[in-house]
């Protein structure tokens, strides 16, 4: 079974001006095509797993049965898969904010300013491509952190919640080389958080 990705939830103008339209759709449309297609490419070889949760394979790839180039390209093409799907449903046009999340961010960092000073200052540091994250880790505790690629928290036993996409793909046509701008505005679109 063929895996697809998830259904954009809004247009892609519905986030103007803040990530522009060309931009949403040549993210959606080609780049988490593309990770849909290669993952699904690497899973037909494995029958056993082609019908598992992606989620799933990443939350346990140390332990699944699969050629290291083929794992190689799963977590890369998977990741990217299923990073792609939470990113999207995180966003949206209209805030809905997630109580009990702020109230675990105020408990951890005294304030939702100041989570957001941190998660915007790793996401500004992070070298080359990749995500900055927050997770749930196996203690039930808030962290943040970044990861290179297309690397999920679900390969290290944590829980995402908030994903910020630090791919040049994900800004450059609007933002240029001013990530820290795109970093910045990207919260009026974060529906969980105020």
């Amino acid at each position: 079974m063929a895996h697809e990705k998830i259904e954009l939830p809004y247009s892609f103008d519905a986030l103007e001006p803040h990530i522009d339209a060309q931009t949403m759709e040549v993210h959606y449309s080609k780049h988490h095509e593309a990770y849909a297609s290669k993952m699904n490419e690497v899973l037909a070889k494995y029958p056993d797993l082609a019908d598992q949760n992606p989620e799933d394979l990443l939350t346990k790839i140390d332990s699944i049965e699969m050629d290291s180039a083929d794992k190689k390209k799963f977590i890369n093409f998977g990741g990217g898969y299923v990073n792609h799907n939470l990113f999207w449903e995180i966003m949206g046009p209209e805030k809905e904010i997630d109580n009990e999340l702020v109230g675990k961010i105020e408990a951890k960092w005294d304030s939702v300013d100041n989570f957001k000073k941190e998660f915007n200052g790793l996401a500004g540091t992070l070298f080359g491509s990749g995500w900055t994250w927050l997770v749930e880790n196996a203690q039930g505790e808030l962290e943040l952190y970044n990861l290179p690629n297309q690397d999920s928290p679900l390969s290290k036993g944590h829980k995402p919640i908030l994903t910020l996409d630090v791919w040049e793909h994900a800004y450059y046509l609007k933002y240029q080389n001013r990530r820290p701008e795109y970093i910045e505005n990207w919260w009026n679109v974060v529906k969980l958080v105020p």
